[in-house]
């Protein structure tokens, strides 16, 4: 019976055993079959050790690219100088459980099925990768802290900066001490032509005041480029580079990029400033011709050369800007022809006057009324021509006073030019005096007299020689008028002082007292004024008496 029992129950152990034996066969043979799935995950390991991975991705966004997108944020948390723990927080959202620092920067955002990858909760699985990420950052920071080392580059640029500085300084004050040294080499003035338009002296004050601009221009530039730098040592400050350099940089691209699109008209501008300076000096060299009498034009005089070619120079010019206006940057923009028109509006109500003048002048330079050097009358001034300009006119009295005249006025006015016929063909100027003497001595004696003073009178023609007329017989006196010839017109205040001395030194001499003599008749038998030699031996006296009253 036991040896039955044995036997039934070592019989029942075996067939259990083969059931277990076959199911685990039949496991076995499923695996085999339909082997595992496992997704492929990505580490993200800001500071070499992994602190978690990454499963799935979002959208077009990779797992790979997730984990390397998370991976550079967590550094960027690190290189903060002013990172705050306390700033990281999980927040979630209707899709995702976001880890945000500051509120506005997301660090990563978790799914749902990013939690199922883990067989976790998405909210599970925020708190346990913020927990990391916070713990990771304050480790990194209180072992392998980036403060110190910014701080030492910082002090290390700066001093390269101040060390760049001193010796940029020192180069351009050894080039100003060079300079300043050999001033007589370098600055000797700018002339053109005969004009000096810069002076030695003011040529060097100028360069100087340049020179020192661009001195502390380059100083300044040297210090702005250097604070990219310095703010790229920190983080916080890193977003400052860009705009920095934005500032300096774009409007340099602009200016470079305008003057590439330049290029073409500036060539053009050149060609059409070669084209009309060359035509120019063709023009005057044909004047110039005429101002040395080479080339005659009848009815075109010499001294209309240069005025005529100032005209058609500036009337070149003139239309050599016009020509060249559109070639200009900004020619076509609505500000440049606002300008130009709010230009030539004050140009057209401020210059009438101006314009006035100009005519006058142009129009005095072909009546040819006088030239420089002439000595006129204009109106009641008059005195020696120092000056034609296009607006006025300015003679220099005898008294050495500068009298300037608009061309209008001179052009309203009646001028006198006592130059125009000293020339060596004419006989010169002739000038006049006026003496009055009483009936009673003779005329002949009167004119001898004015003669010899006349011909004793320096800076007067001795040919034709000196005459008298008579101007006038009036009531009590008989006017003489001298008359000698000069060419020297802007001596006349001398001339006339010397013949009037001359004048009383030959009336002394000759006896000749000179006087405007008044008469009152008194019928008493006295003689007449005739001189004695007129009168007849048959004449008979009158009966009446003349009283001379002197």
């Amino acid at each position: 019976m036991k040896k039955n029992l044995i036997c039934f129950f070592a019989f029942f152990i075996a067939l259990y055993s083969s059931d277990v034996i076959a199911q685990k066969d039949s496991l076995l043979t499923s695996r085999t079959i339909v082997p595992e799935i496992k997704q492929k995950r990505y580490p993200v390991t800001p500071f070499k050790d992994t602190l978690f991975y990454v499963y799935n991705k979002v959208g077009s966004f990779s797992a790979e690219n997730r984990a390397n997108a998370i991976t550079e944020k967590i550094r960027k948390l690190y290189e903060d100088s002013f990172f705050e723990k306390d700033s990281i927080s999980v927040v979630p959202s209707d899709i995702s459980q976001d880890i945000i620092y500051k509120n506005d920067f997301v660090i990563m955002s978790v799914l749902d099925v990013d939690g199922k990858s883990e067989n976790q909760t998405a909210a599970y699985i925020a708190k346990r990768n913020l927990n990391l990420i916070k713990r990771a950052i304050i480790y990194q920071n209180e072992n392998y802290s980036m403060l110190p080392k910014r701080l030492g580059y910082t002090a290390l640029l700066v001093l390269i900066i101040g060390v760049v500085l001193y010796f940029v300084g020192k180069i351009f004050n050894r080039v100003k001490y060079h300079i300043l040294k050999n001033s007589d080499k370098y600055f000797k003035g700018i002339r053109y032509n005969n004009i000096n338009i810069l002076m030695p002296q003011k040529q060097q004050f100028l360069f100087m005041k340049v020179y020192s601009f661009i001195k502390w221009l380059t100083l300044v530039l040297i210090v702005y480029l250097s604070l990219p730098l310095l703010f790229s040592i920190f983080p916080a400050t890193e977003a400052y580079t860009k705009t920095l350099l934005h500032w300096i940089l774009s409007p340099a691209k602009l200016a470079v990029m305008g003057f590439v699109r330049f290029l073409p008209s500036f060539v053009t501008i050149i060609v059409i400033i070669i084209i009309f300076k060359y035509a120019i000096k063709v023009i005057r060299f044909f004047f110039d011709e005429i101002k040395k009498e080479n080339i005659k034009i009848d009815g075109f005089y010499s001294d209309w050369a240069m005025p005529t070619f100032n005209i058609i120079r500036f009337l070149l010019l003139a239309f050599m800007v016009v020509v060249i206006f559109p070639y200009l940057p900004g020619s076509d923009s609505s500000i440049f022809k606002g300008v130009s028109v709010f230009v030539g509006v004050l140009f057209s109500l401020g210059s009438s006057n101006a314009i006035a003048n100009m005519v006058a002048g142009l129009v005095i330079t072909y009546m040819r009324p006088f030239k420089i050097g002439d000595f006129i009358k204009i109106g009641d001034e008059s005195g020696e021509v120092i000056e034609k300009t296009a607006l006025v006119t300015r003679i220099r009295t005898p008294k050495f006073e500068d009298i300037t005249i608009p061309n209008s006025t001179v052009l309203s006015s009646t001028s006198t030019n006592y130059s125009s016929n000293t020339n060596q063909v004419n006989n010169g100027l002739l000038i006049h005096s006026t003496v009055s003497i009483g009936y009673d001595v003779p005329w002949k004696d009167i004119h001898k007299a004015l003669i010899e003073a006349a011909l004793k009178t320096e800076m007067i023609e001795k040919s034709p020689t000196p005459f008298v007329l008579q101007t006038s017989l009036d009531d009590f006196y008989v006017s003489y008028q001298i008359n000698v010839y000069t060419k020297y017109p802007t001596k006349q205040p001398l001339i006339y002082s010397s013949l009037h001395q001359n004048i009383q030194d030959s009336f002394n001499a000759a006896g000749i007292e000179i006087m405007s003599p008044h008469y009152n008749a008194i019928r008493d038998g006295n003689t007449t004024t005739i001189p004695e030699n007129y009168l007849k031996n048959d004449y008979e006296t009158p009966s009446f008496n003349i009283k001379n009253k002197k």
